[in-house]
């Protein structure tokens, strides 16, 4: 059989990463993907998502600007089904028609064989790939997850929509209900909304977004509801009734809602089934995930290493990639380990919601000696220059050692100007040496100087 010193099992972000780096540094390398190598994200998630957040943006500015009189549209866009259709063409390109020819020729170029098919491990060293088994010295496992279908009455996988079938769709509904209201669900909603169609969350949470700073969470609900999106918060569906041309949801209380169409956005699970770990005596960790130690080795196993979501630690593509890096650094003998803390995170609405290590409720549970400071956004010169009201920065900081434990904002761009914050939490930058940063005038990022000025004097003088 061939035999090779790291075989990837799955090639998506962190499966790029980790085979482009090795075979560079020398190694043989095969990758095993059963669908489309780059995983999700170029193909359903990040990229054609983003695609269409820039598009609603642009026609929900355009539409604004149209109606007082300032610009016309071409004809036909003011119909949000044309238009729809229109950014769901520019979308396809974007995510490269869904063909991922370039990028396997591209790995094949680098010297990395490429298995299409399933892979299952049949024996320590050993994969089966549809009948044929191939030899790995390491194996990554980098298979990342899948959408959590809820166990609700009714519930049919055929007959609802997930995040791959809006981000694939060139049809816009007329009508649609959004269960779950995290980062995938509410980006969905507004898309959806601004081309047009009548769309409800139903939350079962107290808020959005529930893990972040409950002021972020409620500006990001008031936004929405200013746009005509119905936010049902602390909802909880017992029951759903599906015909292919509407969609119902029963409440706990007895509401009914009704839509053309169902999109649930109520998580994702780690896909683990079937890929023959009992082979090799692992275990999925908490929540069924693989539990990896800080260089992203597998517990329990010398040769077995795991990557992106299918780890459970902060599941983004940028996390993917680090992991990536990281396993492949260990592969090549140098050794690496992963940090955590100050991995961002993000809401790629309009306006943006960008966040990055622990909430303030979170820092209190860890026990930590907690103080938070808030801006208002909209207090920038900047704000006042480009007509923003609205948006709000929070940071939270650890008295004892003086430096941030965590930020969240919501506000143009936030996403770009988190960084800050991040590297400001990866390198412990102390509250003294942060209030004395100067930022550009007149920006957004100079949200950070009030709030840090007043972290400073909650924190007093040096002992």
């Amino acid at each position: 059989m061939e035999t090779y010193d790291v075989v990837v099992l799955g090639g998506g972000s962190a499966g790029e990463t980790v085979a482009t780096t090795v075979v560079r540094g020398g190694k043989s390398v095969a990758v095993v993907e059963e669908r489309l190598v780059g995983g999700e994200c170029p193909y359903f998630a990040c990229m054609p998502s983003k695609a269409m957040l820039y598009s609603a943006e642009v026609r929900h500015r355009t539409g604004s600007a149209q109606a007082a009189g300032a610009v016309s549209r071409p004809w036909g866009l003011d119909d949000g089904r044309v238009a729809y259709r229109a950014a769901a063409a520019r979308r396809h390109e974007i995510s490269d028609r869904l063909d991922d020819s370039d990028r396997v020729l591209e790995l094949q170029g680098l010297g990395v064989a490429v298995h299409r098919g399933l892979g299952r491990i049949v024996r320590p060293g050993a994969l089966e790939i549809d009948g044929r088994v191939i030899g790995w010295t390491d194996l990554v496992i980098s298979v990342g997850g899948m959408v959590n279908i809820p166990k609700i009455e009714g519930m049919d996988r055929a007959a609802i929509w997930t995040s791959e079938d809006v981000y694939t769709t060139s049809d816009l509904p007329g009508s649609v209900l959004v269960l779950g209201g995290g980062a995938v669900g509410c980006e969905i909603a507004q898309v959806l909304a601004r081309f047009g169609a009548h769309v409800t969350i139903v939350q079962r949470a107290p808020r959005l977004i529930p893990a972040e700073e409950p002021a972020v969470a409620g500006a990001l609900a008031d936004v929405f509801r200013q746009e005509g999106i119905d936010v049902r918060l602390s909802s909880r569906a017992v029951r759903t009734e599906l015909r292919p041309d509407r969609a119902c949801l029963v409440l706990s209380d007895g509401t009914r809602l009704t839509a053309e169409r169902l999109v649930v956005a109520a998580g994702r699970s780690p896909r683990l089934e079937g890929l023959g770990l009992e082979t090799l005596s692992i275990r999925p960790g908490p929540g069924g995930f693989l539990d990896v130690d800080a260089q992203c080795r597998v517990r329990g196993q010398r040769h077995v290493w795991a990557a992106g979501d299918i780890t459970g630690i902060a599941r983004y593509t940028h996390t993917a990639n680090y992991h990536g890096r990281v396993v492949a650094a260990n592969l090549l003998g140098r050794e690496a380990h992963a940090d955590h803390r100050a991995i961002p995170r993000g809401v790629y609405t309009e306006p943006a919601v960008a966040c990055v290590g622990l909430s303030s409720a979170k820092a209190r549970e860890q026990g930590y000696d907690t103080l938070s400071a808030s801006m208002e956004v909209g207090r920038t010169a900047r704000a006042a220059a480009t007509g923003l009201r609205s948006g709000q920065l929070v940071l939270v900081a650890d008295r004892r050692r003086r430096t941030l434990l965590g930020a969240a904002a919501i506000g143009p761009h936030a996403e770009e100007w988190i960084g800050e914050a991040v590297l400001a939490i990866r390198a412990e930058i102390t509250i003294d040496v942060l209030t004395d940063v100067v930022h550009a005038f007149p920006t957004f990022s100079e949200s950070y100087e009030p709030a840090l000025r007043a972290l400073a004097e909650m924190i007093g003088e040096r002992p």
